[in-house]
């Protein structure tokens, strides 16, 4: 009797295991169809101007998270390449410093889209640009701005950007600029503007008119608060997570994503461990953190941990992240088989936060970002090539192709048309 009960129960897992397999098969199935039907934009992609030269550029598969071959294998469409510029001091002297950087990444971004590979990848500063580019097969490039301290005190740049291309700009970074306070502020509670300054609010009136995406990720809550009470048309958190969730000042409390859905915006929700599951996170680069700095030692490359990421200079962090993704993966290939190692932050941690957030403000306010050579990057979207995971993972969780089509850009292209549309009426 016994040797028949464990037939039966031998069956009975043949038969579980199959269906499983059946059920993933379909999910996949579904998967791939909605993958390839949607517009997939990430708005958070850095960018290093030593990958934009005649020799070394994004045609090629580069250690980079982001370049056009691992775009095109993980059926990215869109990269928001950005304009980053670390905070200095506020004076002329930093103003211009920080301006020829800035200049120099437009530039660079002009080259691939203009001459690298004009046959592969195109500039879009519309959402109709977007959908005819999309058209032709070619990959799509957008700009943001990432901490608008390049401007100096010259609210007129604001237009020169925005002719360069750029459809997003955040006020700060880490660090308080002048135009607005950050959210590092609230490590001490020390304080520049108390929320924007006057300089920041004229700047809040100059993006409505030109018609540019004011982002609010970087800055801090009393800074939104404020912008929120100002502008006309809504605002966006270009690479941001829920805080409820994981308590980082980077994230959006459940008050700053209500007011956010009140205005109107969205919340891209940002793809970076340490803002998606900090305890996790913590657990695993504890465990990591001798196996990082023997690889580096070996490679003859000075590891930085990165708890200490915000006191580098703009080129030790490119530096940094560029070094940062060999040691990650080499690091990653020596403890794959070791069974007591802290499991990483992955795919669904992340689309855990995208759950939280649509079910508290609703499908048509969350959006998605990976922030990519900048620090982000989880088990399953680890760089372009592997987008296709997040479209799976919301499969699984019974998201609609509709809904996954607003999720992965409809909701952002949404808030441009109307920053756009508002502009144009005021002309």
């Amino acid at each position: 009797m016994r040797h028949i009960i464990r037939f039966f129960c031998l069956l009975s897992f043949i038969g579980c295991t199959e269906s499983k397999r059946s059920q993933n098969s379909d999910f996949e199935a579904t998967a791939r169809k909605i993958h390839e039907n949607v517009i997939t934009i990430d708005t958070h992609d850095d960018i290093n101007l030593k990958n934009f030269t005649d020799s070394i550029n994004y045609t090629q598969d580069l250690e980079t998270q982001v370049n056009l071959p691992k775009m095109k294998a993980g059926g990215l469409n869109v990269a928001w390449f950005i304009v980053y510029t670390g905070q200095d001091s506020l004076n002329p002297e930093g103003y211009a410093r920080a301006e020829a950087n800035a200049m120099a990444k437009f530039n660079a971004i002009h080259r691939l889209c203009d001459t690298l590979a004009s046959d592969k990848i195109k500039l879009a500063r519309t959402s109709e640009e977007v959908y005819n580019i999309h058209q032709t097969g070619k990959q799509i490039a957008m700009i943001g701005v990432e901490n608008a301290y390049p401007i100096g005190e010259d609210l007129s740049k604001f237009e020169m950007y925005q002719k360069l291309g750029a459809r997003y700009i955040s006020l700060a970074h880490n660090g308080h600029s002048q135009f607005c306070d950050s959210n590092t502020g609230e490590k001490d509670n020390i304080w520049l503007h108390n929320g924007l300054s006057n300089l920041g609010k004229k700047a809040v009136y100059e993006m409505n008119r030109l018609g540019i995406m004011i982002d609010v990720s970087h800055i801090s809550k009393e800074s939104m608060i404020q912008i929120l009470s100002l502008t006309k048309v809504p605002v966006i958190a270009s690479h941001s997570s829920a805080r409820a969730l994981c308590d980082h000042s980077r994230n959006l409390d459940d008050e700053q994503l209500k007011l956010l859905k009140e205005n109107g915006g969205v919340v891209q929700t940002v793809a970076l461990n340490a803002y998606l599951n900090t305890a996790k996170y913590e657990k695993r680069e504890d465990y990591m953190k001798g196996i990082y700095k023997h690889i580096a030692d070996s490679l003859g490359i000075k590891w930085i941990e990165k708890s200490q990421l915000g006191n580098l200079t703009e080129k030790q962090l490119d530096d940094y992240l560029e070094n940062s993704i060999r040691v990650t993966e080499l690091a990653r290939a020596i403890v794959a088989d070791r069974s007591d190692i802290p499991p990483e932050v992955d795919v669904s941690d992340f689309v855990d936060h995208i759950d939280y957030m649509v079910e508290l403000i609703g499908i048509n306010h969350v959006g998605i970002s990976s922030d990519f050579d900048g620090g982000g990057g989880i088990k399953g979207w680890s760089d372009a090539s592997e987008t296709f995971n997040v479209t799976l993972e919301l499969v699984k969780r019974g998201y609609s192709e509709s809904q996954i089509e607003k999720l992965w850009g409809g909701n952002l292209l949404r808030v441009l048309d109307e920053v756009q549309e508002y502009a144009i009426s005021l002309k």
